[in-house]
């Protein structure tokens, strides 16, 4: 143990003499005490794991003093007795941020695995976006446990590798932290597929020889012929791709390992950019270049800071290669990402912090206006996903990710020219929405300030996230009415896709349920979100799933209850016991019974009211006016089924009814329905409107109100919209 501290002590010096010793000493010692007697997996004791991630800070990242010292610390606030109050005390509250950033996320309890890894996620990137260090540390401490992973079960192996896979990769791909990406990828293969993983390890073993022996063959070609040109290198390797690399070929091009080609690259390092392009030349000269396999990243560098020449050729004995051509600082930043950044442009004192990525804001923005499900899903894309470079016609370079369309270049350049976009102009030609863009595209968006707004359909065509959330903002902003009404009517053929009636959830157990899983402050805010695209209907269905299920089966026990006969022949429960209902009912006579209130008249508070005992239903509630109550009870059949039942003290905050809406048809009279519903805190269950051929239309309502008062208010409301001539409440 101490010597793994003496190493790192060692590695710090080597390139940062200046660093704080004295505190990074006191943190090792700090850490020490509050892990004492804890120990990891393999027996060791649990201070290694925090040695090993410093190890990795200073040996394959060069960060800071207060980097080394959180490093150490980093699972002292989760896993003892330490605070953050106390760290900020004893060292400093920049190390104590960066110690709570890197602490494991608090394991909090979600309706879905989505959720969790998007809320993970979004507190990643908000530590990001205030300290980048604070993800370096993290990446470390995830590559340390996946190097030592063996000594976990099976199930936790597969599931920390596969979130590696999907989310720490991707991350260290987008900081362009080469090395670290490589070997979380490996390593993750190793759990996730085992057999493939060993066949490729074994098979690059089995040619290891042969492989070294190519590689110092072109080598030597590539020196020779530079020295000749009297063109200056610091270094030129070769090196085999690596297993992950190799497997997704296979995968992708569906070959067996001796099939796939292009398993080497080369690099060579050279002083100035000037050098890179002359040994490009050089390189093409020397071998027979691929079409269409050349990218020049230096003059159009990736989001993540990368720069290089790419180019793929095909040696003397037909077999390809890449060779990847850089200066000193760019092999830097291509192998250690932002932390080479960092150290190059702020110096190992500099504030890390101060590196605020446009792209981790970006992906903040774009997770508040979309379910759990896509955000994870975007987030791998956005981060993972190839990339394509267009150009705008001033000559502006835009990268997007691969796939992208004109829809996706025009909200990458703003809002408002997505918003007001018409048409687009790809290399001077009319283009459709939905071509794929492709490099060097010269992309031209027509705009019109008399545009509707974004299409629906938008949604299911543009590739980038940042596009598709700009698109669903503008939905939300300026199309609430319809969002609600599009959002309500996709819920409501949800449900009825399973058989379930509207009246089922509103106003009952299962829409609280509901509210509460989706995180809506009402069904409303549920339905626009459904409307504008940041939320599915299906999805909020799922959410209930256990809900409608305990219905279902609570509906079975009550149809195969028994109830004794009375002498009228009418079925009728045996508690001779005046009760009040969960409807607030009161029933005389009957004890434990359900009440429903009949969907042909609708009563609510303040109506008088009579019961009918069903058959295996409970109690159906009617207004005393109902015509088909009136019919049912001339019936003598059905008289011993009636009952008394009155409306109790403490009544439902909400009862459902109808109203009809006779008017004038006119454009927008629905949607200034909904707004009245709306200003007069009513809420919808459904609406649905028809036209006759004479000019007229008449809207059905079904609504949630609290009283016979309330409902009168309502009624008045909605007289006064222009062109109302009827609101009438239907009797039966």
């Amino acid at each position: 143990m101490l010597g793994m501290y003496d190493h790192l002590v060692e590695t710090i010096h080597q390139y940062n003499p200046s660093a704080d010793f004295a505190q990074i000493d006191k943190a090792f010692r700090y850490a020490d005490t509050h892990h004492n007697g804890q120990l990891r997996k393999d027996g060791s004791p649990f201070i290694t794991h925090p040695l090993a991630v410093a190890q990795i800070i200073a040996e394959e990242l060069r960060l800071d003093s207060e980097s080394i010292e959180a490093a150490l610390m980093h699972d002292c606030i989760e896993d003892t007795s330490a605070t953050y109050a106390e760290i900020a005390k004893e060292f400093s509250p920049a190390v104590a941020d960066l110690v709570e950033g890197v602490s494991k996320l608090t394991r909090v309890q979600y309706a879905s695995k989505e959720e969790e890894q998007m809320e993970n996620l979004r507190k990643m990137l908000m530590a990001m976006a205030k300290d980048i260090r604070v993800i370096l540390i993290k990446l470390a401490d995830r590559t340390h446990n996946m190097r030592t992973m063996e000594y976990q079960t099976a199930e936790k192996q597969r599931q920390k590798s596969l979130e590696t896979m999907e989310i720490y990769a991707p991350i260290a791909h987008r900081l362009g932290m080469q090395r670290i990406k490589w070997e979380l990828e490996d390593l993750s293969l190793k759990y996730l597929d085992p057999v493939g993983y060993d066949e490729i390890t074994r098979s690059l073993e089995a040619k290891q020889s042969e492989h070294e022996a190519f590689m110092e063959r072109v080598q030597a070609q590539i020196e020779e012929r530079l020295k000749e040109q009297h063109v200056p290198y610091l270094k030129v390797y070769g090196r085999m791709k690596h297993p992950y690399s190799i497997y997704r070929k296979m995968y992708a091009q569906n070959k067996t390992m001796d099939e796939v080609l292009d398993l080497f690259a080369f690099r060579v390092i050279v002083d100035t950019v000037a050098d890179c392009y002359n040994v490009l030349g050089i390189i093409h000269d020397l071998y027979r270049p691929i079409l269409g396999r050349f990218k020049d990243y230096i003059g159009t560098p990736k989001p993540n800071m990368y720069q290089s020449l790419h180019t793929t050729v095909i040696g003397a004995d037909g077999i390809p290669f890449e060779v990847q051509i850089r200066t000193e600082e760019m092999h830097e930043i291509a192998e250690y990402g932002v932390a080479a950044h960092w150290k190059y442009k702020q110096g190992i004192s500099g504030n890390a912090g101060e590196h605020n990525y446009e792209w981790v804001r970006r992906l903040l923005e774009n997770q508040e206006n979309t379910d759990a499900e896509e955000f994870v899903h975007t987030l791998k894309v956005d981060m993972f996903a190839d990339e394509v470079f267009v150009f705008s016609p001033r000559g502006d370079v835009t990268n997007l990710p691969a796939g992208a369309t004109p829809i996706d270049f025009a909200y990458s350049i703003h809002s408002a020219i997505g918003n007001r976009m018409t048409g687009a102009k790809v290399n001077g030609r009319i283009a459709p929405l939905d071509y794929q863009l492709k490099n060097g595209d010269i992309v031209e968006i027509l705009t019109s300030k008399n545009a509707h707004g974004p299409s629906r359909d938008w949604l299911k065509i543009a590739k980038s996230s940042e596009a598709r959330s700009k698109i669903r903002q503008w939905f939300k902003k300026e199309r609430r009415e319809e969002n609600i009404i599009n959002g309500r009517i996709s819920f409501e053929a949800e449900l009825k896709h399973l058989g379930i009636p509207m009246s089922d959830v509103l106003g009952t157990d299962i829409e609280t349920a509901l509210l509460k899983k989706t995180s809506f402050g009402s069904m409303d805010e549920m339905y626009a979100a459904i409307g504008y695209g940041g939320f599915s209907a299906q999805k909020a269905v799922n959410r209930i799933h256990d809900e409608i299920v305990k219905l279902e089966k609570q509906r079975k026990e009550e149809r195969a209850a028994t109830v004794p006969v009375d002498n009228s022949g009418a079925t009728r429960p045996a508690v001779p016991k005046r009760t009040k209902s969960e409807q607030g009912i009161v029933v005389e006579g009957l004890s434990n019974c359900l009440v429903k209130f009949s969907k042909c008249c609708t009563p609510v508070p303040g109506d008088e009211i009579v019961g009918f005992i069903t058959r295996g239903y409970g109690v159906s509630v009617h207004r005393c006016d109902c015509p088909n109550a009136a019919i049912e009870r001339r019936k003598p059949e059905e008289r011993g089924r009636w009952i008394k039942v009155s409306w109790g003290t403490d009544v439902k905050e909400s009862y459902q009814t109808a109203l009809d809406i006779y008017a004038k048809d006119r454009l927008d009279l629905v949607l200034d329905v909904s707004a009245a519903l709306s200003s007069s805190q009513t809420r919808v269950a459904s609406i649905n409107a028809t036209t006759t051929a004479d000019g007229f239309a008449v809207i059905h309502l079904s609504i949630f109100i609290s009283d016979a008062q309330h409902l009168a208010a309502v009624m008045r409301r909605l007289h006064q919209i222009s062109g109302v001539m009827k609101v009438d409440r239907p009797a039966g």
